[in-house]
């Protein structure tokens, strides 16, 4: 039996309680709770995230949002192995969001795992210990005498077996022990860790079961469509909504505010009717009038404008001044200058922004594809005045997120429309649901970025001198959400002589992370201009890479947040080159004369280290044709689903290509977002993904991390540096287009 027995320890609940809320705060247990509505008959509730039926089935809470990632299987893969079940025992059920039972339940810069790794074990080790101390009472035994396998308790001394249905109801009656005390497996004991499981919910997405937030269906559901102001932060001046009132269907307009605008205005209209189609066309009977003169003087071409100016001027503030950056350029034997820049990003996620509510009795439920619902709760309770207790947030899967729904504006609106509903015709729910060009018009786009370089080399071709003048988006000598820089952005660690500046534009754009955020647009211009600074030297990136990361050691970073480590980073750049046999960029030309060509791209970020090559072919002089992808990372001792973590590289290298290579920006005219559909912001498609895409992870002596972000980035310097060999041409913009 290879589960660690039943530990001498006293069992007390205020110590498990203070512990487990001092650290990750997940380990609340309450054996009166059940995180289903309707439990299955006879099964007992051994804590607020077990169920152990009859059957001895295990029914094991997911809590935190699923948005694709794995997590509604990764968090219960945890608790079941310390539980030690076997895994076709486990049944998964999606939790809701209650973040004093559960703790944090965020899908958000690859968080799930390091924050959950030890406490969802701890979890299922408690609850193992309650098992045991049951069987111990039940059979007169010691506890240490005990041993546990596949749900099954052994007393080898007397040959008893009993499954832990028969045990479950009188450990659910103990109280829980502490968590820093509870046995936990070794990595030689894993069953259920490391071995790759399918998604829970793919059976169903294949064959079209309803999961997501857009196909909930209530009794008596209204449907929303919505009105808002086109330019961004204009407010509702005056409405007539007479015509719209005496439309088919309608039964209600109600002005709502997005929570972009102060509490108390409005910046948005929707539309309710008896359904969503009804509702859509009588929107254009509804005659909004916007206070929006503040906000017409923002586009595009007038950031683009002001940031060129910016480029040539001083910048705003310094963020990081080592040595004399000046005199080193001044004295370098080669110096290498580029500007490079990025566009505004919307998420383009295919299930549309949507949430259903049902207000009632002066409380609010919530039917929410979020990606952060306890943060929707507060938001939500700020602006229509109740009270964040009287909100009850149900979490549906999440047709693609990568950011947009860490923003809660839809479940914001939802709520105030079921209020208003509730007034004008009684409680009913209403699903509010945003049209393609809704979701485009009204994003939290990933900021838009300026970069001026320079780097100074000395006579070995060392790197002596760095500079970085970075244009962007902020008010008061600082950047709006999404816009930051690490003042540890590299190489500035290793180089000593170095600068990074920054000069804030202003905008009423609404903006927000995407997937990999910062890091998708850093890891682009940095490893590109990096591989200009190689190029100077006559060597190639890897090498550049090598010996500027030089000895290990922990790189000087920010505070609270972990260093770059300079063996992982070499670690994954060897494997990378290793897999891929790299002998440099340039490679034989096609059979039909193409030019084939490699590019190298590195990065760390939300705690881990990735290195890639991109193999590519110019079928023709402007299109390029992306054949094999290789990723080497490094996250850690312990791959958790080594199925999904393959998935998840491979869907951040072809979502990262799209943002590279597909025609990817949003236009602003007069302070407005002008894409209406897919075709003005186009997704990758099938024949745009790489012919093979090679995964390997190092295994290294550090708690797990997460890679649903820090696998995206590196593939887009690599792309650009790939076309740079076959091309001749260097692209210093996104997105790369060689025509």
């Amino acid at each position: 039996m290879n589960a660690p027995a039943l530990p001498a320890v006293a069992l007390h609940r205020r110590a498990f309680l203070s512990a487990s809320l001092a650290g990750a705060g997940v380990l609340a247990f309450d054996a009166d709770f059940a995180f289903s509505e309707t439990p299955a008959a006879a099964a007992v509730a051994v804590s607020a995230f077990i169920r152990i039926g009859a059957d001895n089935k295990v029914t094991i809470g997911a809590k935190n949002p699923e948005i694709g990632q794995g997590v509604r299987v990764m968090l219960p893969m945890l608790i079941a192995e310390e539980l030690d079940v076997s895994w076709d025992q486990v049944v998964i059920e999606q939790t809701d969001a209650n973040d004093k039972l559960y703790g944090g339940q965020v899908a958000g810069g690859s968080t799930a795992t390091p924050r959950n790794w030890l406490p969802m074990r701890q979890v299922g080790a408690a609850a193992r210990v309650m098992i045991l101390a049951a069987a111990a009472k039940t059979w007169g035994v010691e506890g240490a005498s005990l041993t546990t396998k596949a749900g099954v308790v052994y007393h080898a001394a007397s040959g008893r077996s009993a499954p832990y249905a028969a045990f479950a109801r009188e450990a659910a009656g103990l109280t829980a022990p502490d968590p820093a005390k509870v046995p936990l497996k070794t990595p030689a004991q894993f069953t259920i860790i490391g071995q790759s499981k399918k998604g829970v919910d793919t059976p169903k997405i294949v064959t079209g079961k309803p999961l997501f937030g857009i196909d909930v269906d209530l009794p008596g559901m209204l449907s929303a469509a919505l009105i808002k102001a086109p330019a961004h932060g204009a407010t509702l001046a005056s409405h007539d909504a007479a015509a719209a009132l005496k439309a088919k269907g309608v039964v209600a307009v109600v002005p709502i505010n997005s929570g972009f605008v102060p509490v108390g205005q409005f910046d948005a209209l929707a539309v309710v009717a008896d359904r969503w189609w009804h509702a859509q066309k009588a929107r254009d009977l509804v005659k909004p009038v916007w206070n929006d003169a503040a906000q017409k003087g923002f586009s595009t071409a007038g950031y683009e404008t002001a940031a060129a100016k910016a480029l040539g001027a001083t910048p705003e503030v310094v963020l990081t001044k080592q040595g004399d950056v000046g005199a080193a350029l001044a004295g370098a034997a080669k110096t290498v200058s580029a500007d490079y820049s990025y566009p505004f990003l919307a998420h383009g996620t295919l299930e549309p922004q949507n949430c259903t509510a049902l207000f009632k009795d002066g409380k609010l439920e919530i039917w929410a594809p979020s990606q952060n619902p306890n943060s929707g709760r507060a938001e939500t309770a700020k602006v229509m005045g109740i009270a964040g207790d009287d909100i009850t947030i149900h979490m549906t899967r999440i047709g693609g997120g990568f950011g947009r729904r860490l923003m809660n504006d839809y479940m914001v609106m939802a709520g105030q429309v079921a209020r208003g509903v509730a007034q004008a015709v009684g409680s009913k729910p209403v699903k509010l649901l945003f049209d393609r060009t809704d979701d485009l018009r009204h994003d939290f786009y990933r900021p838009a970025g300026w970069h001026r370089f320079t780097a100074g080399l000395d006579n070995k071709g060392a790197l002596v001198a760095f500079r970085d003048h970075f244009i962007t988006f902020g008010k008061d000598g600082k950047p709006i959400r999404a816009a930051e820089i690490s003042p540890f952005e590299y190489p500035v660690p290793v180089v000593p002589n170095a600068e990074i500046g920054a000069t804030y534009l202003p905008t009423n754009l609404a903006t927000g992370w995407l997937r990999a955020p910062t890091s998708n647009a850093m890891c682009f211009v940095y490893q590109s201009f990096l591989d200009e600074v190689a190029e100077a030297a006559g060597i190639d990136l890897p090498e550049l890479m090598r010996r500027t990361l030089g000895a290990p050691r922990d790189l000087p970073g920010e505070k609270g947040r972990p260093p770059l480590n300079t063996a992982r980073a070499v670690g994954v750049i060897d494997a990378v080159c290793r897999m891929a046999d790299w002998k440099g960029g340039k490679l034989p030309d096609g059979p039909k004369g193409e030019k084939r060509a490699r590019g190298f791209g590195f990065y760390f970020c939300h705690l881990g280290y990735f290195a890639e090559i991109a193999e590519i072919t110019l079928t023709d002089a402007t299109t390029v044709r992306v054949d094999q992808v290789w990723a080497a990372g490094d996250i850690g001792s312990q791959i958790i689903n080594p199925l999904n973590a393959r998935h998840q590289v491979q869907g951040a290298l072809i979502e990262g290509l799209g943002q590279a290579l597909v025609e990817q920006k949003v236009v602003q005219v007069d302070g407005a977002i002008q894409a209406s559909n897919f075709h003005e912001f186009p997704l990758i498609r099938i024949d745009g993904a790489p012919r093979a895409i090679h995964v390997e992870f190092l295994k290294t002596d550090y708690p797990p991390t997460g890679l649903g972000e820090p696998s995206l980035p590196p593939v887009i310097p690599a792309l650009a540096n790939a076309i740079r060999v076959a091309s001749g041409k260097r692209l210093r913009s996104l997105p790369l287009q060689l025509g």
